[in-house]
Parts: C-alpha cells; sequence; structure tokens
C-alpha cells in the first residue's frame, strides 16, 4: 500500500515544498492522466494558437533595415492573439480545477482517487471557477495599475482562492473574501513560502525557453561573429516554433506544481485558523475506541 499523505495539517515551509513534489510523484500516472483527460482539448488547441502566433509575429516583422513592417499579417497576429488568450484561460482554468478536485477526491477517499468524480465536479463547477479565474486576474491587474506594493499584498490570498472554493464548497463571492481571512494572520510566512516556490517554478520555466533562444541566436549567426540583417528577418520558422510550443507546454505543466503547493499552504493556513485536521483525527480516534 502507498502512504497517504495527509493535506489537513500545518506545515514549514520545507515541508509543503517536500510534499508538493512528493505528493506529484506517487500520484503522477493518475494526477497528469486526470489533467489531460480533463484539458487536453484547450491544451491542444492553446498550442495550436501559439504557433499561429508565433509565426504571425515573425512574418509582420519580417522586414529588411528600412522597410516598414509587413501589417497584411495583423488580422493573423491579432486573431492567434485572442484564441492564444481565450484557449490559454479555459486550459489553465480546466487544468487547476481537476488539479485540487483531484487532491479532494484524494482526501475523501483515503488515496483512492474517483476519476469519474472528478471529472464530474470540474463540470460542475466550471463557471464559477472561470468567474473567480477573471476576477482574480482582475484584482492583480488593478493592483498592478497603482504600484508593486498592492501586487505583493494581493497575490497571496489569490493564490489560494481557488483552493478556497474546491475545499469549503462557498460561491465565487464567497471565496474571494474568505481567501483574504486565511491569510489575516499568516501574510509574511505565506508570502515568504510563495515567492520561493514561485521562484523555483519561475527558473525553470526560463530553462524550457533556452533552447527556442539559442536556436534564434545560433540561426542569426551571433557566436560566428557574422550577423547578417538579411537573417534576422528569418528567425521564424517550424523549428522554432516547435520550440516555443515546447516551452509553453512545460510551463503548463509546471503550473500544475503551483496548484499542488497552493492546496498544501491552503491547508496549513486552514489548519492555524480552524484545527479542521485535529478534529477529524480526534474525532476518528474516538470512533476506533467505541
Amino acid at each position: 500500500m502507498k502512504k497517504l499523505i495527509e493535506f489537513k495539517k500545518q506545515r514549514e515551509l520545507g515541508d509543503i515544498l517536500t510534499d508538493t513534489f512528493g505528493f506529484i510523484r506517487k500520484e503522477f500516472k493518475p494526477f497528469i492522466k486526470t489533467i489531460f483527460q480533463v484539458s487536453g482539448i484547450y491544451l491542444v488547441l492553446f498550442l495550436i494558437s501559439i504557433s499561429f502566433y508565433v509565426y504571425s509575429a515573425g512574418e509582420m516583422f519580417n522586414f529588411n533595415i528600412g522597410q516598414q513592417a509587413n501589417i497584411s499579417n495583423l488580422p493573423l497576429l491579432l486573431g492567434s492573439l485572442f484564441m492564444f488568450m481565450i484557449f490559454g484561460l479555459l486550459a489553465y482554468t480546466f487544468a487547476d480545477s481537476a488539479v485540487l478536485h483531484y487532491i479532494k477526491s484524494y482526501i475523501e477517499n483515503e488515496g483512492n482517487v474517483n476519476i469519474l468524480e472528478v471529472k464530474q465536479q470540474v463540470k460542475e463547477t466550471f463557471w464559477g471557477f472561470l468567474g473567480l479565474s477573471i476576477l482574480k486576474w482582475i484584482t492583480l491587474i488593478v493592483a498592478m495599475m497603482f504600484c508593486l506594493l498592492p501586487v505583493f499584498y494581493f497575490m497571496v490570498p489569490m493564490f489560494i482562492v481557488f483552493c478556497v472554493y474546491v475545499f469549503t464548497n462557498k460561491d465565487s463571492t464567497m471565496s474571494y473574501s474568505y481567501s483574504f481571512n486565511l491569510i489575516k494572520n499568516e501574510f509574511w510566512i505565506t508570502f515568504a513560502t510563495i515567492i520561493v516556490i514561485g521562484l523555483i517554478i519561475m527558473i525553470a520555466s526560463y530553462a524550457f525557453g533556452i533552447p527556442a533562444a539559442i536556436y534564434s541566436i545560433v540561426k542569426m549567426g551571433v557566436f560566428s561573429g557574422e550577423i547578417d540583417p538579411e537573417k534576422m528577418t528569418g528567425i521564424i520558422d517550424p523549428i522554432y516554433i516547435l520550440l516555443n510550443v515546447i516551452s509553453y507546454l512545460f510551463k503548463f505543466l509546471l503550473n500544475l506544481i503551483l496548484t499542488v503547493a497552493s492546496a498544501f499552504i491552503y491547508f496549513n493556513l486552514n489548519e492555524k485558523l480552524n484545527f479542521t485536521g485535529t478534529l477529524e483525527r480526534i474525532q476518528s480516534l474516538g470512533k476506533k475506541e467505541e
């Protein structure tokens, strides 16, 4: 029997990191399979839109020095950018929902995840999840317009707002407000935890973008010392597009790690505030003694 990972308990930063990667490692096959089954079609459309966007952007700026940009590809550029945003929002929304409902099923069924139940719950909560996702990004964008400091504050409750929605069964607006209550007395340690995890994921995502950057540099002839202006107009080719698509795919997968980490952070905060897991363990001990 595989050892069950207990979510409902207090954790330090190191424990959150260890258990996040430990959970993904132990549940990897059914976990990834479920994510792709739920969000796969939107992920494929997202990656296709990325390829069109990279191609159209390259073609629009495919001009020699002294010439103007090729605006004939502007409709394709704007259209692919719009699809990139829409399908990206759907792919990440379905994936985040699938991750959290997978964890919810894992907890409720003591490690035996009901995949059909996960899919059904993702469908039932789609509109609430989508609305909360839009509300989350509006909050962060508005905060960013004022100053960096508000962004640092708001990103902490927004990091766990989906967890509140899934694990407490509150509606979108209640989840939004309750996420601020959870972090009120634990803001700084939660902020530090999110920063550390975010830096790890950011460095990893940059690493996956290196092949496309190296390929473009090599193709322009930077390493050979012979930079030809004509080569700078032909960087975009199938290989460059493929490398960018692969980079975005890995960034999508890395986001799953952040979502799993958000669940551990949520339960850590909830345990410190409500002692839910502690009370459940005490009740289970009482039932065993009877």
